[in-house]
């Protein structure tokens, strides 16, 4: 009957320990910072691409491969 008890309770005693890590107090704050971290970084990955594909040379390549697609026989 011991083992039966330990067996019940070890994942409680897991489940306790885990949570009491997790509501720590240290990390307050920090799944906010790295989420504003990553939308500035996507925003600024997007001006980029904005202002790449926005270019005359990309813009002129486009309609080269647009204007030829059309171009074939099927």
């Amino acid at each position: 009957m011991a083992a039966l008890v330990t067996v019940r309770t070890t994942p409680a005693r897991l489940a306790a320990a885990v949570q009491s890590r997790q509501t720590d107090g240290n990390d307050t704050g920090m799944t906010t910072a790295e989420y504003a971290v990553g939308t500035v970084a996507a925003c600024g990955f997007a001006g980029v691409l904005y202002k790449v594909i926005t270019s005359p040379i990309v813009i002129d390549l486009l309609k080269a491969v647009i204007s030829k697609a059309f171009q074939l026989s099927f």
